[in-house]
């Protein structure tokens, strides 16, 4: 394993990750020093704040970014970089909002599915990012019980008119795609697509500089002032604001008293190979992203260079360490047998914010103090989503802010003293259903 291969100069600060490595324009923000006053302060600078700050400053707002490291250094930027219409805790959803929507419930749920990927491609045209924005997924199976699914999300796609961009595959269409024999069959989905992530968060916060936002990186913030002038406080300076978004998601360790114990780190891993030359357009010639249908999955694409990004299973305990390339080099020679050897250039873990039901949480801190975390391993199209629910809250139209701060969620008591064994032990539950259907 050679994780220290570099492609380009990156920042000492961010994780030594293909991302890092492939970064398009490092970022160079200032750090907050002195004072300044906005209409909006958003803490954390990862795909939620960024693209709540592209939102609320195109709606005219002055807003300003508080990161603690770089643009982009959380989980935004060392994810699998897929974009899908899945939904971790649709069923949770679909329960709980149900006394809010009643019969329209499900058709929130769908368009939940699906705005994701909307904003993400219309952003990326209008501010010219280039992220190796791709459309192109399979959604893989993996005994009879894996079909059953697949076929019930391809009949619903085509009573909503999504069926031109779907299609049920069996084996030998696996087979056709992909060299592998893992699978009995997939649903192809010609709508989801994947990227290049930490590109692609970096190019909108750039927009959201180009649109007149504040940008402050290695700018920890230390405390929130509350009250009719809320502000920000860091060791340089202090931000005041009308309001306050938190969009720090598992990182931050703020506002303890009411967000602790409701939201818990579970350590993916994700590694990249040495560049495959031909063997690329051998093993995924469509160049699609997968992941399969397991409780706890495998999930790989291509990346523009030709490397395979393959990611796969999670540390619940809240540790950051895990020997990735080992735990992951078998499962790419199980996929891929062709791969057999072959060389892993980086490996990298992913902390991802972890809630008991998988349904976002969306809230209020104090009158003008807002949070929104959550997103259970679906961030990159469901942070897009919230980041224009929360502007469309803090400009002031409420419904569907509303609809997700009126769900009940579970506070695990001593935080993550007893949550991250909590999760653990769901999971280990989960597998063994998994073995069962």
């Amino acid at each position: 394993m050679n994780a220290a291969l570099p492609l380009n100069a990156a920042a000492p600060e961010r994780s030594p990750s293909y991302y890092t490595a492939t970064i398009g324009q490092e970022t160079a923000y200032p750090q907050l020093e002195g004072e300044q006053t906005v209409d909006v302060a958003i803490i954390g600078g990862g795909f939620t704040g960024v693209a709540s700050a592209v939102e609320l400053a195109e709606r005219g707002l002055k807003v300003a970014i508080v990161e603690t490291n770089r643009i982009g250094w959380g989980a935004s930027g060392r994810n699998g970089g897929q974009i899908t219409g899945s939904l971790s805790g649709d069923a949770a959803m679909r329960k709980q909002m149900r006394a809010t929507l009643g019969n329209d419930v499900d058709d929130f749920i769908w368009w939940l599915r699906w705005r994701g990927h909307e904003i993400i491609e219309s952003r990326v045209k209008k501010y010219g990012i280039a992220c190796d924005l791709k459309h192109g997924h399979l959604h893989a199976a993996m005994k009879p019980a894996h079909m059953r699914e697949l076929q019930e999300g391809l009949e619903e796609a085509q009573r909503r008119g999504l069926g031109d961009a779907v299609e049920l595959l069996d084996r030998d269409g696996v087979k056709a795609i992909l060299d592998t024999d893992l699978y009995i069959g997939a649903l192809k989905n010609m709508r989801n697509m994947h990227v290049h992530p930490l590109n692609l968060c970096i190019g909108e916060a750039a927009a959201a500089a180009q649109l007149g936002a504040l940008i402050y990186e290695h700018s920890e913030v230390l405390d929130i002032v509350h009250g009719a002038r809320p502000a920000v406080i860091t060791s340089g300076g202090r931000i005041n604001a009308r309001q306050i978004l938190l969009a720090g998601d598992v990182y931050h360790k703020l506002e303890k008293k009411q967000l602790d114990g409701k939201i818990f780190p579970a350590m993916g891993g994700i590694v990249a190979t040495e560049p495959l030359g031909e063997l690329a357009s051998r093993i995924n010639p469509q160049d699609l992203a997968v992941y399969d249908c397991r409780f706890v999955l495998d999930y790989y694409r291509l990346t523009a260079d030709g490397r395979l990004l393959f990611g796969g299973g999670a540390n619940y305990s809240g540790r950051t360490s895990r020997d990735v390339a080992s735990e992951l080099l078998p499962c790419i020679e199980r996929t891929f047998p062709a791969l057999k050897g072959v060389r892993i250039d980086f490996e990298w873990t992913c902390a991802m914010g972890i809630v008991v039901n998988r349904i976002p949480q969306l809230g209020k801190l104090s009158d003008n103090v807002w949070y929104c975390q959550g997103y259970s391993g679906h961030g990159v199209a469901t942070s897009h989503i919230m980041g224009e629910i929360m502007a469309e809250a803090i400009s002031g139209t409420l419904e569907r802010f509303d609809t997700f701060a009126a769900c009940r969620h579970i506070r695990v008591p001593m935080g993550g003293l007893i949550g991250n064994p909590l999760l653990a032990a769901g999971m280990w539950y989960y597998q063994m259903l998994e073995h069962m259907r």
